[in-house]
This record gives C-alpha cells, structure tokens and sequence, in this order.
C-alpha cells in the first residue's frame, strides 16, 4: 500500500496519523482558534513534533449546515496557510480538504501533497479529471448531498451495501481520469444517523474488499458526544477509543485533531499484532 507523495514512496501497510488544521472560523471543534501566523505555525509544529504523518489543511467547514464559502474565499484562506507552514517545515506532506477542483489545484501547485475531497468529486465536475493531470494522492470520502442538504439524505435499504457501490462507481471515474493512487473514507458523520454511523464502524472490516487504504475520521464528532452525552472538548476519550476500532478493523489513516494520543493508539496497536 505505497502512495506517492511529492516523489515520497509512504507505506500505508503500517497505520498513519493525519492531524487536522482548519483555518475556518466555524468548524465545530477549532473553528477560529488558528487566526494568526504564530497560531498556525505552533500547531502545525505541535503536531509535527507529537508525530503526525500529515497535516489536512481546511478552509471550508463540512459541519452539517455548514456556512457557504466562495471558491475565491477559501482559495484566499488556504493558500497561504499551504506556503507559510512549507516555508517554516518544507518537509511536512500537506493534505487539502477541498471539494474544489480549483481550489486542489493551487494548493498543489503551492506545495501540497495530497487532495482530501469529501464529495469523491461529486460536487465540481473537473475535480477527478484536475487531480488526475495533477498526480497526486486522492482522498475520496462517501457522503450524499453537500454540507447544507446532507443532513436530510440518510435513508437507506442497506447503508454498507450501498456505500460500498458507491465507492466502486467512484474508483472506476477516478481511474478513468488517471488517478493512481486512492484512499477511501467511509464518511462517519456525514449524511448518516448515530446508528448508522456504528453500523459502519460495526462493519468496516468489510471496506477492506475494496483493496485500497482507508482513512477513518471520527475525531470528536457527534457520533461520540451525542452518544455520551457530552461536548467535543469532552470527546478525546471516545475518540481514542473509536480510532482503535477502526485500527482493529483496517483502517490505515486517523484523520484526528489531537495527534498524540492517535500516535499512541496506532503505537499500542502495532505491538499488539506485531506477538506470535
């Protein structure tokens, strides 16, 4: 499981860590909490030094009824943060969480590494062909709708089934675009019910039919706070615990906000399967 980055070979056989840095004012965790250059800088070196192996860099919010950005706001927003942080760390492997084919593209040409696109190119008809020319890794994560309609478009005969067509239809328009190396994400949170969501995670062993590297994503989010009963600044517990599952059941990428304790976990985890 080798994906090219930037002329890097990365092995996804042994599980990575991807921390998240959005420059949004409103995600529902850290939304406006890296405002400044100094704010970015010592996050990005924060994670960098607790040992992710990405950094997922966003400027549009995917939060359920997310506000719209324009292509020209989050291209504003995004690409500086690309060039400050490979100015200060050249050697960081930057992921772009964009839906955007326009967007992907200057963050790839300013540096980054790798595109994280929560619509599989559904929502921007020359993503897949634009990433394709590009070269680089892609991300491509199962939702329905967009941010602001997902919400409503949870109903499903069987949701695993269902996803998994999904996921078969996008790899073959991925590939007809000439995109090599692809990373699937099942989207937990994203047009989905509580139970949905733990169905999935119940049956994501069975993602591993696809034969290509998944990322989970579940850091803090609802399925855990709701769950609990609880806020995203109490869900680091909960999300330690739903990274280990996911470990446990394939995953090879946590997308996280807290790298440290996901290192740990992927840590505990390889030595756990590394016994006779």
């Amino acid at each position: 499981m080798l994906i090219n980055c930037k002329g890097r070979l990365i092995n996804l056989s042994a599980p990575k860590v991807m921390g998240i840095l959005n420059c949004t004012p409103d995600s529902f965790f850290d939304g406006g909490k890296y405002r400044d250059e100094a704010q970015l800088l010592n996050q990005a070196e924060k994670m960098l030094a607790d040992g992710t192996d990405f950094i997922d860099i966003g400027a549009y919010s995917s939060k359920p009824n997310a506000e719209f950005v324009s292509e020209e706001e989050e291209v504003k927003r995004v690409v500086p943060v690309v060039e400050l942080i490979l100015k200060h760390f050249p050697e960081a492997l930057l992921s772009i969480d964009t839906f955007r084919a326009k967007v992907a593209e200057a963050c790839i040409n300013s540096g980054a590494a790798i595109i994280n696109d929560i619509a599989a190119g559904l929502l921007d008809d020359a993503m897949l062909q634009t990433v394709g020319r590009l070269k680089v890794p892609y991300i491509m994560m199962h939702m329905q709708g967009n941010p602001q309609t997902m919400v409503k478009l949870t109903q499903y005969d069987d949701i695993v089934q269902e996803m998994l067509f999904y996921f078969s239809e996008r790899i073959a328009a991925a590939r007809s675009h000439g995109i090599e190396d692809i990373i699937i994400d099942p989207g937990f949170g994203f047009a989905k019910t509580l139970s949905q969501n733990y169905e999935v995670l119940n049956k994501l062993e069975l993602f591993q039919m696809i034969k290509l590297p998944l990322l989970s994503g579940v850091s803090r989010k609802s399925m855990i706070y709701k769950l609990l009963g609880n806020t995203p600044q109490e869900a680091l517990n909960g999300t330690t615990a739903l990274n280990t599952i996911s470990l446990m059941k394939g995953a090879k990428i946590l997308r996280v906000h807290d790298v440290k304790e996901a290192v740990e976990a992927v840590t505990i985890y390889e030595k756990m399967i590394s016994q006779p």
